[in-house]
């Protein structure tokens, strides 16, 4: 049996990815080296986008017991004055609030039911990959299991989401961007016992004595980080005794119970090249950043988002070119992202007292001022298959005749042309209509009956008409990822969009 597709790794990148493509009923095989899932948590928090995702799943609403809506972000210094308070928005641009913090052996369970009740993907823990050689039209994938056996699997592409350390991105070689920013971090994850008043939800405590970032971690776990010296001793600074006295003041043993403790060197760097034929890196396999933005795995189910569909549609005889889209368009933005957590990074943990009182003078008379601090807004996405916009289309209420629902759970996911009125789709060639329907595109018009919905369809939280009148467009082409392929101002600027895109494709049309 030859796979579609193989992923190493069952962390969220691969589980996420492996769920969106047995969602499509293609052959998936999962590669991990571990027995079981790993019960303890490491990443802290996800964004509205990551829920869009699994809401496209179908495991939203499975995922909110693991979670806490996280308000705001205070920034303190070393007296415990208010530098910066940042408020999240509820719902964000995806309909859903801007901000979860996350119990992450939660948010497995859920993404592991999911997978095991698909029929098409295969998951094989305890299963070390030993080899990997691309033969042009698939790649063997050697195997040892934990019994000691050696397996022979075949798929017509692989994956690597086995983290920065992980076998795929040794094989594959090349480059290595590495921003030259380490730091040294002592992460202590507590499972409370009871509740504790004033116990900061999400703070950074910017002491140049003793940086701490102090997050919950989902409903009743909570986590505190210290920064520490290059030089310490890492056997010591992991012992439970010498845990406690550091958190002393926040809480205690009777208040919760100390459930891992580990020493991390937070990194950043990116993957010269994310694909080499048919192996393709996703997660912290293709690129590592510092948690200061809490964007580490939302960045890796991003890849996999962004990977799903293109790998589908390549599958099912689109041009493999579509897969240099991949980093094209996801580079970028994950770039961004490291250099504004490397820059709060380098603002939080500074060390040298006299610089940190000035940072403080300068944070402290913007808040006095009441100045606001700006928003961070994620770039576009641009190139690959992005025609004019790149941005995500924001999500909102809609009903039909029968329900009122977000706008995914009514429209879908696949590819989508939204429309202000009916008139602007006048233009569209027959045979480029058929074309579109043939790779499964529909029509969502506000104000009459659409190919989604099964019946008129109106704005109902006024989400689409501001962003009509915002981006001045009438109509959209909506990628499988939610991502706006291209705005057009008319039918005729639409139609030639769309004709375009298919071409792109590889569509015949």
């Amino acid at each position: 049996m030859i796979y579609d597709v193989a992923i190493v790794g069952y962390g969220p990148t691969g589980m996420a990815l492996a769920a969106l493509l047995g969602q499509r009923g293609r052959r998936v095989i999962v590669l991990e080296r571990y027995a079981e899932l790993y019960n303890l948590p490491r990443a802290a928090a996800f964004d509205d986008e990551t829920m869009r995702t699994f809401q496209a799943l179908g495991i939203a609403e499975a995922m909110l017991p693991g979670t806490n809506i996280q308000k705001g972000y205070v920034w303190m210094n070393g007296t415990g004055e208010v530098l910066l308070d940042i408020e999240y928005d509820n719902p964000g641009r995806c309909g859903w609030p801007a901000q979860y913090m996350m119990y992450q052996p939660h948010l497995e369970d859920v993404l592991d039911a999911k997978l095991r009740a698909l029929p098409s993907v295969d998951i094989r823990q305890g299963h070390t990959v030993t080899a990997v050689t691309d033969h042009g039209d698939h790649v063997a994938i050697g195997v040892r299991n934990d019994a000691g056996a050696d397996l022979a699997i075949q798929a017509r592409w692989l994956v690597g989401c086995d983290g920065g350390n992980g076998f795929v991105r040794t094989v594959m070689g090349g480059g290595l961007d590495d921003y030259g920013f380490f730091e040294n971090w002592l992460v202590c994850d507590f499972e409370m016992r009871r509740h504790v008043p004033g116990l900061p939800s999400f703070r950074q405590v910017c002491n140049p004595a003793q940086p701490i970032s102090i997050v919950n971690i989902g409903p009743n776990h909570h986590r505190f980080s210290f920064r520490l010296e290059a030089d310490a001793d890492r056997g010591e600074i992991v012992k439970p005794e010498n845990v406690w006295p550091r958190v002393r003041s926040f809480l205690g043993p009777q208040d919760a119970e100390l459930i891992r403790v580990a020493n991390y060197t937070f990194r950043s760097c990116v993957v010269e090249h994310w694909r080499q034929g048919r192996v393709l890196l996703a997660g912290d396999a293709a690129h590592q950043m510092p948690p200061f933005l809490a964007q580490g795995m939302v960045s890796g189910i991003r890849d996999a988002r962004n990977l799903d569909w293109k790998l589908d549609m390549v599958l099912s005889g689109a041009p493999d070119g579509l897969l240099d889209s991949y980093q094209v368009e996801r580079e970028p933005h994950v770039r961004f992202i490291i250099d504004k957590a490397v820059e709060l990074g380098r603002v939080q943990t500074m060390r040298d007292p006299q610089a940190a009182r000035e940072r403080d003078a300068r944070m402290l008379a913007a808040r006095q001022a009441n100045r606001k601090p700006d928003k961070l807004v994620y770039p576009a996405l641009s190139g690959g298959l992005i025609a004019n916009d790149g941005r995500l289309l924001p999500q909102g209420l809609v009903s039909t005749a029968t329900r009122t629902a977000l706008f995914d759970t009514i429209a879908g996911t696949g590819w989508l042309i939204v429309a202000k009125g009916p008139d602007v789709l006048s233009a569209l060639a027959e045979s480029d209509l058929a074309a579109w329907r043939a790779i499964g595109g529909s029509e969502a018009v506000f104000g009459l009956a659409s190919t989604v919905g099964g019946g008129p369809l109106s704005d109902t939280g006024g989400v689409y008409t501001r962003w009509f009148d915002e981006t001045g467009a009438m109509a959209a082409i909506i990628r499988p990822d939610s991502y706006v392929h291209g705005l057009a101002p008319d039918a005729d600027a639409l139609s030639a969009l769309l004709h375009n895109l298919l071409g792109a494709l590889g569509v015949p049309h």
